[in-house]
């Protein structure tokens, strides 16, 4: 009895396992629909924007809203035909004549400009720059963070060197944040971008599938 019971627990545990891989992935997706709903949708300011672009066409919100989002789409879509053609010149130095006059404006813009450019590289030597990392705190068996390294030269603080290390968070990677630690603290991380960012986006759920049996 007691070994059928046995048998009965692992073959539960075994479908346990297979299908928790499943569920965290649908609940991220879950999750990441609902954020970009509250933040994007119909009920939202940015909802309120669209309703007030397509209100001149029809009466109803919903309707409203899509069409406003469809030229949004539009919109974006005609600022990326001209990104990629010669009037990229132009557009940059547009917007970049209007922001840089706004003192505050143009340090949020530098800054989110800079990782847009990062993020949108292809090529591997220009993202060696920024690299998954492991920062360990303390001697020994002691907790390790896995971050970001915005730039391989260390600066000097006081008497030592320390390095930029970014903090993504979970599971919004995008943000986070940014701790200077001593340069023997840090060292690198045998993952790529990608891979790190499933892993702060899935909540630690790929862990295994990415960092078992790497340093």
């Amino acid at each position: 009895m007691k070994s059928t019971t046995k048998q009965l627990l692992n073959i539960f545990l075994a479908g346990l396992l297979a299908v928790l891989p499943i569920v965290a992935t649908v609940g991220v997706i879950v999750w990441l629909v609902q954020f970009l709903y509250r933040w994007l949708g119909p009920g939202s300011g940015f909802g309120a924007v669209l309703r007030q672009l397509g209100l001149g066409l029809t009466e109803r919100e919903i309707v409203a809203y899509l069409i406003g989002l469809g030229l949004v789409f539009a919109l974006i879509f005609a600022l990326g035909v001209i990104v990629r053609t010669s009037l990229v010149s132009v557009w940059q130095r547009l917007v970049n004549g209007i922001l840089q006059r706004i003192p505050v404006v143009r340090n949020i813009y530098d800054i989110v400009k800079a990782l847009v450019d990062l993020l949108a590289q292809r090529d591997e030597d220009k993202l060696k720059s920024m690299q998954p990392v492991w920062v360990t705190f303390g001697a020994g068996e002691s907790v390790r963070v896995l971050g970001l390294l915005s730039t391989r030269e260390p600066v000097r603080v006081g008497e030592a060197d320390y390095h930029a290390v970014i903090v993504p968070t979970a599971p919004v990677p995008v943000g986070g944040g940014l701790l200077y630690v001593p340069v023997s603290w840090v060292e690198p991380a045998q993952v790529g971008l990608d891979q790190l960012t499933s892993i702060y986006v899935s909540m630690g759920v790929t862990s295994g599938q990415f960092l078992s049996n790497r340093s």
